[in-house]
């Protein structure tokens, strides 16, 4: 019986569209790949290989598929890999679609099977197709599409080759990182970006992500943060960066110092969504990451004063998300209340307040305070980075005060409270700045006697009028020749 005439040829056309189990166990998977091995690659090929990728698309097919055809697709896919280096980067179509098509049935035969996985490791299948990505990737062939489906399918074959697999995970690392991996988060292809980073999230563990935060390694971290800011529809990345980098203090300090500001404005968005998750009582930051802000936002926090006269200031947009960050680590975690006793953060805090806020009043700017809400004659508030930075502040300043006496007396001598109690006005550049103010106002002056007698005392020589106290649920009663502060009482 020649080749052309094995039954089994017409079955795979039929089974094409009938993907039960029984129809494929009649397949003899193992002879019709050794007659491709035989033969030169034809069109048919293709036929074979495909039929093979949908039969693993079973589950029970999968757990009693045949070792030997297995070993038949390694041998195929190891002739295709030498095509591929002799044909010095004009690969023929019908190759490239060959090696998809053997990534494909490879990749499908590791799903949720430890022993398919583990045969193929043993096969070489790890160390083949990473030469053959490292070929593909490089390659400047006119068949583009034909090269990204190739390359595509062969991630995602290491990719399921690596899931719930120690050994694999670590052979592929071993392989492809740094220099391989970085190659391929660069591709003009963005479902193979897309698998890629799937590939770097799967392997990834606590000692790589450190191995990242070396010198030598760093750019590749520095990839993934620049395509979560630029292709952020990618979820790997998102992930790769919230589970694993955030958690590492020395990859995001050596992060932080390679980035733009534009990047670095990324990095905070995503540690602020990552503090924002319900239910999260460890959001997953380290301490030593929430110091390290702290301490940058001190350091640079003045770049903010250039938008009175700059429209626009990345450095100052980089200040801002600092802020935007260190009021939501010093809200609702417990475990970033350290944060009050970083030396001098309130006094940075409060100094910068006193400076935008005198520079809102010298003379028309983003600091100044406005009352325009109409969006139709495009208000005060509508395009400007500054818009409720000077609300955020204060919102700092009453988190740090929150039952600590120590930062509550800080804020009095450092003439905090009259400066606080000056903007519980409407400011439609600071929406809910007087809602904040209140709340400031409030933790600075719980069990605070001292402070409480300095308010007292400001409304009595009228430096903060009534209504600005009432409004902040405070009134001043004088009894017995003392100035008492109280809660305003409801009406009845």
């Amino acid at each position: 019986m020649t080749r052309k005439s094995h039954p089994h040829w017409k079955a795979i056309q039929t089974n094409m569209a009938e993907p039960a189990l029984e129809s494929w166990i009649r397949m003899d998977f193992p002879t019709l790949l050794n007659e491709i091995l035989a033969e030169k690659f034809r069109e048919k090929h293709l036929l074979v290989l495909q039929s093979l990728t949908n039969a693993l698309r079973i589950q029970d097919y999968r757990d009693r598929s045949e070792d030997e055809a297995f070993r038949s697709l390694m041998k195929i896919l190891s002739k295709l890999s030498e095509e591929i280096q002799a044909a010095d980067g004009e690969v023929e179509e019908l190759i490239l679609q060959l090696t998809a098509a053997c990534f494909r049935a490879q990749r499908n035969g590791c799903v949720q099977c430890a022993r398919n996985q583990s045969l193929l490791r043993s096969l070489g299948a790890i160390d083949l197709s990473i030469r053959i990505l490292d070929m593909l990737q490089k390659l400047k062939s006119e068949n583009t599409d034909y090269v990204f489906e190739a390359l595509r399918c062969g991630v995602q074959f290491i990719g399921n080759l690596a899931v719930d697999n120690q050994f694999c995970k670590d052979d592929i690392w071993t392989l492809i990182f740094p220099d391989l991996l970085l190659a391929l988060l660069c591709v003009d292809d963005e479902r193979a970006v897309g698998y890629s980073s799937m590939v770097l999230h799967t392997c990834l563990d606590e000692h790589k992500v450190e191995r990242l935060a070396h010198p030598g390694n760093i750019h590749l971290a520095l990839k993934v943060m620049e395509l979560c800011r630029t292709q952020s529809e990618l979820d790997w990345t998102v992930l790769i960066a919230t589970q694993h980098f955030l958690k590492s203090s020395v990859l995001v300090k050596n992060m932080y110092a390679g980035m733009s500001h534009q990047e670095r404005v990324t990095l905070l968005e995503l540690i602020s969504a990552q503090l924002g998750e319900e239910d999260s009582e460890d959001c997953g930051i380290p301490p030593t990451v929430a110091t390290f802000l702290a301490s940058c936002f001190q350091e640079r926090c003045g770049a903010v004063l250039t938008l009175a006269s700059e429209s626009d200031n990345e450095e100052a947009l980089t200040v801002i998300s600092l802020l935007d960050v260190l009021c939501e680590m010093t809200s609702d975690h417990k475990q970033f209340m350290f944060l009050q006793n970083h030396p001098d953060l309130l006094k940075s805090t409060i100094d910068l307040l006193h400076q935008v806020h005198a520079l809102g009043k010298t003379s028309k700017n983003v600091f100044t305070a406005a009352q325009n809400f109409s969006l139709a004659q495009g208000g005060d508030c509508s395009s400007s980075p500054s818009v409720s930075f000077k609300a955020h502040l204060i919102r700092l300043i009453g988190n740090l005060c929150h039952g600590n006496t120590a930062n509550q007396n800080k804020v009095r001598k450092l003439d905090g409270l009259p400066l606080i109690m000056d903007n519980c006005s409407i400011d439609s550049n600071n929406p809910f700045i007087s809602q904040w103010a209140v709340f400031a106002t409030r933790n600075i002056l719980e069990h605070n006697l001292e402070n409480q007698e300095l308010v007292a005392a400001l409304e009595r020589r009228g430096v903060a009028d009534d209504s600005a106290l009432r409004a902040m649920g405070f009134r001043v009663e004088e009894r017995d020749g003392n100035v008492l502060l109280k809660p305003c009482s409801k009406d009845p």
